[in-house]
Parts: structure tokens; C-alpha cells; sequence
């Protein structure tokens, strides 16, 4: 076990287990997590003792994210810190994806960001009746990270652009529709799955006896063929006025949700979903860092997180407020190379 609080290893028959231990802070990702995590991972990827990791959350979540707060305050002090956080972050989530093993998630609870980013890349994502999932990020300034760009863009038709633009909470049904998820069994069942991985049985045999079809059905898909309808413009304007044509709460509640949101995040995120389709996996993390970087040195995050962190219930000033103020060239520039500050990753 390792003497890392925030997060604890162990390792039962062949099994390697990841804990994020932060229940207070709904297991929020710090830097320090980041570096633990990925110094075990390389070490368990090298093991041959070690045949499978699995990572789970201590507490009512699995992971809200990254520690936001440490990031709002380092980033206004001008530290290095958030340039750190994202970079190393980033080149987590790249180990994860590319690890030659199997990587089991078990998720119950909140799962949002950073958290997203431990768990959705391994190739077995398992979901207790309490997932809530989302990506929340363009409602505080930032945009849909942690390869976002990759797996958004690849769920079935536009779901992965509404969830981007909207932020909107799912729950199981709509985490396995959309692909996000890859089997639901009920949480009390998830100390059995881990038991029964340790004893190096075959996870196809553990998933088929232990997992089940989840009770409810999947809510998006009653409004599937107008989200791919809607959400098919690549400009954020065009999004907005299908919406505003349609009569019913549901599309009023989906522009209101968009609008509600940082016009630049909104924007940058449409983009950065639209490039992620045509890119790999390494590419869209590059994209991203250099999104990253632009976000970091900007102003919407840090009023984003003010508004709705710091003093909580207050409605957000973005700079600029509307879509409007947003030009082509204003969203370019948050795409352009970073030069010899470009993330540099495994292949």
C-alpha cells in the first residue's frame, strides 16, 4: 500500500488496485495523484506479475474532476502550476489509453472531468446506479479535455457534441448509449467483480456473471434524431437558431443550457470536436494542451470558477459575452502551435 494518502495501491493476486482517496473533495485529482498514478502504472505495465489494473473511488464518487480550486488560485499567481497539472495530466491519460493490459473502471457516483480522464480510456468502463456523468467544463470557461476531442467525437452520431455544448448530467442507461460506459452492474456487486478479477479469471466470464442490463432506458435516445439534427452545424450560431425553431421545454432548456456558457469555451469546444473526429488519439491531446495553455492565460476560466466556486450562485461575466463577440480568428488562435512548448507524447 502505498504511503500516498490521496491515493492508495495495492495488489491482490494479479490484480494491481488504484483507490483515489479524496472523499472529501469528492476525489479530485492533484498534480500529486497525477504523478502516483502514472510511476505505478509504468511499474505495473512491467510487472509480469501484475495482469490487470483496476481503479475505483473512495466514497460517494468516483472523481469530479480536477482540483479546481488549485488551479484558479496558482493560475491567477502566475505559478507554473496549471501548465504542470495539465501537461502531466495529459500524459496520464495517454499511459492509460496506450496500456498493454487490461484497465478496469469501476465508476459509481460523480464522474466529471479529470475523472473522465482515469477511467474512460481503459478498455472496461463498469457503472454503478449512482453514475452521474458529465463534462461540464465550457460552463466555467475551459473546454471538454482530458481526450474529450477523442472519445465525444466518436460517440454515435452527435451526442458527444451535445454533452460538450450543453454539459448536460447522464446517468447508466445513457452512459452505455452513448458508449461512454461499457457494462452496468450494481454497486454492491462491485467488491464481488474486484474479487473475482483477483483471482485471475477471465474478465469476459466475471462481466457475463456479474454485470446486467441496467432498469432504465436510455432518455437521449427520445431525442436523438433532433440532437443529431441540431447538433450536425459546425457553427454554434446555426446550433442556436434550430433550437430557437423548435416550441418544445426541451429545446428551449438545450439553447438556454448553451447560452448559459462561456461563449469562447463554447465555441473552442465545437471546433475541437469537429478536428478530434479526424484525429488519433495523440494528436487530439496535443490539440488540447495547446488549448490548455490559451485557457490558462485567459480570463473566462478564472471567471467561471469565481461564479460558480468561489462565490457560489453568482451569474458569470464572460469576456466577451455573447457568441457575436466571438470571432474565427479569436478561436484560431487558441488552436495555434505552442513551438517548443508543444506536449510530446508516446507513440
Amino acid at each position: 500500500m502505498s504511503d500516498e494518502t490521496e491515493v492508495i495501491f495495492d495488489q491482490a493476486g494479479g490484480l494491481g488496485i488504484i483507490t483515489l482517496n479524496r472523499p472529501v473533495a469528492l476525489n479530485a485529482l492533484t498534480l500529486g495523484m497525477c504523478h502516483a498514478i502514472e510511476a505505478k502504472l509504468r511499474g505495473w505495465r512491467e510487472d509480469a506479475q501484475v495482469t490487470a489494473v483496476l481503479i475505483r473511488g473512495a466514497g460517494r464518487a468516483f472523481c469530479a474532476g480536477g482540483d479546481i480550486r488549485a488551479l484558479y488560485d496558482l493560475g491567477l499567481a502566475r505559478d507554473e502550476y496549471p501548465y504542470r497539472f495539465y501537461h502531466d495530466e495529459y500524459r496520464l491519460n495517454a499511459l492509460i489509453k496506450q496500456f498493454p493490459k487490461p484497465y478496469i473502471a469501476l465508476i459509481n457516483g460523480i464522474v466529471m472531468g479529470g475523472g473522465v480522464g482515469v477511467s474512460v480510456h481503459g478498455a472496461h468502463r463498469i457503472v454503478g446506479e449512482n453514475l452521474r456523468f458529465a463534462m461540464p467544463e465550457t460552463g466555467i470557461g475551459l473546454f471538454p479535455d482530458v481526450g474529450g476531442s477523442y472519445f465525444l467525437s466518436r460517440c454515435p452520431g452527435q451526442l458527444g457534441v451535445f454533452l460538450a455544448l450543453t454539459g448536460t448530467r447522464i446517468g447508466v442507461a445513457d452512459a452505455l448509449y452513448c458508449g461512454i460506459a461499457t457494462a452496468y452492474a450494481p454497486a454492491e456487486r462491485f467488491t464481488d467483480l474486484q474479487a473475482a478479477l483477483a483471482r485471475n479469471r477471465p474478465i469476459v466470464d466475471v462481466l457475463n456473471e456479474l454485470t446486467q442490463v441496467p432498469p432504465d432506458a436510455p432518455t437521449l435516445a427520445q431525442n436523438r434524431a433532433r440532437i443529431d439534427r441540431f447538433f450536425a452545424h459546425d457553427r454554434v450560431e446555426d446550433i442556436i437558431q434550430a433550437l430557437e425553431q423548435e416550441s418544445d421545454d426541451w429545446a428551449a432548456q438545450t439553447r438556454a443550457a448553451i447560452l448559459g456558457k462561456s461563449p469562447i469555451s463554447t465555441k473552442v469546444a465545437l471546433r475541437q470536436l469537429r478536428e478530434g473526429a479526424k484525429l488519433d488519439f495523440i494528436s487530439c491531446m496535443q490539440m488540447e494542451y495547446r488549448l490548455a495553455n490559451r485557457f490558462i492565460e485567459g480570463a473566462d476560466f478564472y471567471e467561471g470558477v469565481r461564479a460558480t466556486v468561489i462565490d457560489k450562485g453568482q451569474p458569470p461575466k464572460w469576456r466577451p459575452d455573447t457568441l457575436a463577440g466571438v470571432s474565427g480568428p479569436d478561436v484560431d488562435a487558441y488552436f495555434a502551435p505552442l513551438g517548443p512548448r508543444e506536449l510530446k507524447l508516446e507513440k
